[in-house]
């Protein structure tokens, strides 16, 4: 299973869409034609009306230098700083668990659930983390070595239960020399729930990927303790416009990908499906949407940030964002563990809800801010 760096790189980039998000969608993936004119026209109205709506006055805050080196320092060492503190700790704790488990030679039932469950908040942590999309994790693409996703080939299935068959006595330092494919939080899901009980070999995989998995948290996390300035470009907010356009452009990102990767694509509602929802292995990709979302909800809805958006005397752009958040997040709490298994207006309903928190963020938020769009939005709102 050991394959080059550089193809792995290019692989799990290609099967991430980095290297193809400016690409427009195959013929074969877009929405059909609807036979009705007048089906289409009410569709046109709609849409101009809820545009409309979500475009409104825009009154642009003065945001002082003093203001925005507070802000950006607030969100280092209370957002990012611990986000990627917490999921290096769950990961510490599954790798821990993992060896307290792994002393017999077959790992089942209660064992197993402990395992499993400690799995699940390790992946909730990580979903909250990806909203950071700048830095060392993305800058190295660590996150492919921690999140291979989107699988679209499923290539992690075949390639853990390879890795373990040739290598029934894997090491982390084995592990870490292997493609983004076999590591991290996906191929612990596979190893996980793949089976009703894990032998020895499986055992010696959960160990090994934990352990390389903290380490590249860890090396991540130290680098944002260190850097988090110039990260940030907190030192130069003055004359650079990297620091807030980074952030919420990165929140952005963030939405944007959630919508088409993991739910427009797998569930197939716009175009022919592709790829899986996450966490589907586990059945349990409401859990991974749900962080998402709700770590989108502490960063659009920060007291911080809220004072700085009334300062202006103006709270529409909050208001709106925090309703259609917990719109979002009521309608998410009431669909089943695996999105799969909802009715098709259900999980329509979730991916119209998440189009009106991406229009509000380009059209209201970041507008309001000061800031532009990033050019790799990809959306195509």
């Amino acid at each position: 299973m050991k394959i080059n760096h550089a193809l792995a790189m290019a692989l799990s980039a290609l099967s991430a869409g980095l290297l193809i998000s400016c690409a427009k969608p195959a013929d074969e993936n877009k929405a059909p034609e609807t036979d009705s004119q007048e089906v289409a026209q009410d569709s046109v109205n709609s849409s101009a009306e809820e545009n409309n709506d979500i475009t409104a006055t825009i009154n642009v805050v003065d945001i002082s230098t003093d203001t925005e080196t507070a802000y950006l320092t607030h969100v280092a060492n209370d957002i990012v700083i611990p986000a990627y503190a917490d999921v290096t700790k769950q990961s510490d704790l599954l790798h821990d668990l993992a060896q307290t488990h792994c002393q017999s030679e077959s790992v089942s039932g209660d064992e197993l659930q402990a395992l499993r469950d400690q799995w699940l908040v390790l992946a909730q942590a990580w979903a909250r983390a990806e909203m950071i999309n700048f830095g060392p994790a993305t800058a190295s693409m660590s996150n492919l070595y921690i999140n291979y996703y989107p699988d679209e080939r499923g290539l992690v299935h075949s390639g853990v239960a390879d890795l373990i068959a040739a290598n029934p006595k894997l090491t982390p330092e084995h592990l870490a020399n292997e493609s983004a494919i076999v590591q991290g939080v996906p191929g612990l899901e596979e190893a996980l729930y793949a089976n009703d009980s894990l032998d020895a070999g499986q055992c010696a995989y959960v160990i090994s990927a934990s352990s390389a998995l903290s380490t590249r948290l860890k090396e991540i996390e130290a680098n944002w303790q260190q850097s988090s300035t110039e990260l940030l470009a907190i030192d130069k907010v003055a004359d650079s416009d990297q620091g807030l356009n980074q952030w919420f452009n990165s929140l952005l990102s963030l939405v944007e990908t959630m919508k088409s990767n993991a739910i427009d694509q797998p569930l197939g509602l716009t175009g022919k499906a592709k790829g899986h929802l996450p966490a589907a292995t586990a059945a349990q990709s409401r859990a991974i949407i749900n962080a998402k979302l709700a770590t989108l909800n502490k960063a659009l809805t920060d007291p911080v940030l809220t004072e700085i958006l009334n300062s202006n005397d103006d709270s529409a752009v909050g208001d709106n964002l925090s309703t259609a958040l917990a719109e979002t997040t009521t309608l998410l709490a009431q669909m089943p563990e695996d999105l799969a298994t909802a009715d098709k207006d259900t999980q329509q309903a979730l991916y119209d809800h998440l189009t009106t928190i991406t229009r509000l963020i380009k059209r209201q938020l970041i507008p309001t801010l000061g800031i532009r769009v990033g050019f790799n939005s990809t959306d195509g709102d």
